[in-house]
């Protein structure tokens, strides 16, 4: 409870200090907060409540073991207002018993082997001319580049989402919330 309280509190400065710079944003930008306690990537998204429909997700996919395991992983991770821009017949409709292995594949293109931070990944867009392509571990690509400081992703279908909070610390690597769900294709 006091690690959600400071990173609820971190956010809300963050959230401030961006409201008063940037009136038109659509997105928010937060600083990067670690967990007090070292835990696993499944353990941060447990104890952070706007991951909820994530690790729901996560459950429905049967993945918190292989995202508990050694790794290391970078996870996108979709916050519970990405989860709500998909329809929600489509999102429910994913969540069944009968739709267990998309509903993975889509989960798996939401990381990448090793462990990835903001300070790599702006690395690796600026070695790549503007641009990084990641290898997800579902197998399709994600495209990364800068807008202004922000890293945007791009996914197979051309949609884009933003790293809205970045560099979460986890004993098995490192999570990077995003604002929308990127979809293979």
């Amino acid at each position: 409870m006091r690690n959600i309280s400071k990173f609820l509190l971190a956010s809300a400065a963050s959230i401030s200090l961006v409201a008063c710079g940037e009136q038109s944003a659509e997105t928010e930008e937060v600083a990067a907060v670690a967990p007090a306690e070292p835990t696993d990537i499944v353990g941060v998204a447990q104890n952070e409540s706007d991951f909820s429909t994530l690790v729901v997700a996560m459950t429905a996919a049967e993945l918190g073991e292989t995202l508990s395991g050694e790794g290391p992983f970078t996870v996108f991770a979709p916050t519970n207002a990405a989860f709500n821009k998909v329809d929600p017949t489509e999102l429910s409709d994913l969540l069944s018993p009968e739709k267990k292995d998309d509903l993975a594949a889509l989960l798996s293109y939401h990381v990448i082997s090793g462990k990835m931070t903001a300070a790599d990944m702006t690395k690796a867009i600026a070695e790549g001319d503007g641009t990084a392509t990641l290898t997800t571990v579902q197998g399709a690509k994600l495209k990364a580049h800068l807008e202004g400081q922000k890293v945007i992703l791009e996914d197979a279908t051309g949609a884009k989402s933003t790293v809205t909070l970045a560099d979460v610390d986890a004993t098995n690597g490192v999570i990077h919330a995003i604002d929308t769900v990127v979809m293979p294709g």
